[in-house]
């Protein structure tokens, strides 16, 4: 019960906010990571790890039955589930995917704004627990234990001021990447004109455009970034209220 206590009062810890400057400073790191090419293709692997950890619990979550994650070194993945080919299930699993990151980063945001960081990193280590157990190759599983390995730093080395500052450096990555990962699928697509994409099999399956489905994961990139500043910058938010 001790242990359990104990636990309990490391996740529910609530962190005293962030100083302006270290909270820019972490956001800045984020986009930095983003924007710099050879930085952005190793965290993409984060975004690619959220990408399928979406497409595997919207499958889950409708019914269908999960086989399995494989995740490449080329920053790609591959979400493979059973069930109906077409129908609202596999609409929704598809769209989950470029979706997934954008709302993972708003949630992170809503976390952090409440003083939970702890309780983010803690959520992040289940999360990729159960993406473990679904993961079918060996760079897959690097990657995943690679995450693992540094949450598990994070949260059991660091003092609370930089468990926050790490919680909104990936928020912004995860949220700035979002949003670069939807306009390089655009930029992908013109390019080569393949029909395996997630926007190409939604468009197969409802009929609309695949560059309507680019634009819908494009919004909701843009909404969670505005979201997530609203929590991150509240103060922000309320001058833009005295000025409105």
């Amino acid at each position: 019960m001790d242990l359990v206590t104990d636990l309990w009062t490391r996740i529910a810890l609530v962190a005293p906010p962030l100083p302006l400057p270290w909270l820019l400073a972490s956001v800045a790191a984020g986009l930095v990571a983003v924007l710099v090419p050879g930085v952005w293709r190793t965290v993409r692997h984060a975004v690619t790890v959220v990408h399928e950890g979406g497409h595997g619990l919207a499958a889950v979550l409708t019914g269908r039955r999960l086989s399995g994650i494989r995740l490449h070194s080329d920053t790609s993945g591959l979400t493979v589930s059973s069930g109906p080919r077409t129908g609202p299930g596999m609409v929704v699993t598809l769209l989950a995917g470029y979706t997934a990151p954008a709302l993972a980063s708003l949630a992170a945001a809503w976390l952090l704004s409440a003083g939970y960081s702890a309780g983010l990193l803690w959520a992040l280590l289940l999360l990729l627990a159960l993406m473990l157990v679904q993961i079918r190759n060996w760079f897959g599983l690097w990657v995943v234990l690679v995450g693992v390995a540094l949450v598990v730093g994070v949260t059991f080395a660091a003092t609370p001021p930089w468990q926050s500052a790490f919680g909104v450096a990936l928020t912004a990555v995860l949220g700035f990447g979002a949003l670069r990962a939807c306009l390089e699928l655009q930029r992908s697509r013109r390019r080569s004109r393949t029909t395996g994409s997630d926007a190409d099999q939604l468009a197969a399956l409802t009929r609309v455009p695949g560059v309507v489905w680019v634009g819908v994961f494009v919004l909701v990139s843009l909404a969670c970034l505005g979201g997530s500043a609203a929590l991150l910058f509240p103060q922000t938010l309320e001058l833009a209220r005295s000025f409105g």
